[in-house]
C-alpha cells in the first residue's frame, strides 16, 4: 500500500475551507494528472486521469465515493479502479488553528492483481506526491476565492 500525507495552514477560517472542499466541481481540477470527472450524485463520482512514465501515456479512471460529510471538518472518501485494479481511500481534514485552518489531505492507494507487483513501487513514489500537490493546490485556490 502507498499512502501519502500533507498538510498545509491555509489563511482562512474552517468554514471557508469547508466552503470550497464540500463542493467537488471546486476542486476537481486540482488533482495532478486530472483529465475530466462525472459527478453521478452527491457522494458519488468518476474521475479520469492521464499520466505518463517514461514516456508511456496511461489514462486511469477511478470511482470516487464520498463515506462522510462532517461539517466543517471532515470528508472521507473511497476510491476504487475502474480501468485498473486498484483500491484505496482518503479524507481531508480542517482545523481551527487561531482563526487559520491547518488543512490536512490523506491518500492511501492499494494496488492489487497482477499488476499490483508492477504498480506498486510507483504508486508508493506517485502518491505522497499527489496529496501535497492537491493539498497545495487547493490552499492557493481557497486563498484566492476567500
Amino acid at each position: 500500500m502507498a499512502t501519502g500525507t500533507h498538510s498545509v495552514v491555509v489563511p482562512v477560517d474552517v468554514q471557508a475551507v469547508w466552503d470550497y472542499v464540500s463542493d467537488l466541481e471546486k476542486w476537481a481540477t486540482a488533482v495532478p494528472a486530472y483529465k475530466e470527472h462525472e459527478i453521478i450524485n452527491d457522494k458519488q463520482s468518476i474521475w479520469t486521469f492521464e499520466g505518463s512514465l517514461k514516456g508511456i501515456k496511461k489514462t486511469i479512471q477511478a470511482q470516487v465515493d464520498i463515506t462522510e460529510w462532517n461539517e466543517p471538518s471532515n470528508i472521507k472518501f473511497n476510491l476504487k479502479g475502474l480501468s485498473d485494479n486498484f483500491t484505496g481511500s482518503g479524507r481531508f481534514t480542517a482545523e481551527d488553528v487561531n482563526g487559520k485552518t491547518m488543512m490536512t489531505c490523506t491518500v492511501e492507494i492499494h494496488a492489487g492483481g497482477l499488476s499490483g507487483a508492477v504498480l506498486t513501487p510507483i504508486i508508493k513514489l506517485a502518491v505522497p506526491k499527489v496529496a501535497s500537490r492537491l493539498t497545495e493546490s487547493i490552499a492557493r485556490k481557497i486563498a484566492v476565492f476567500s
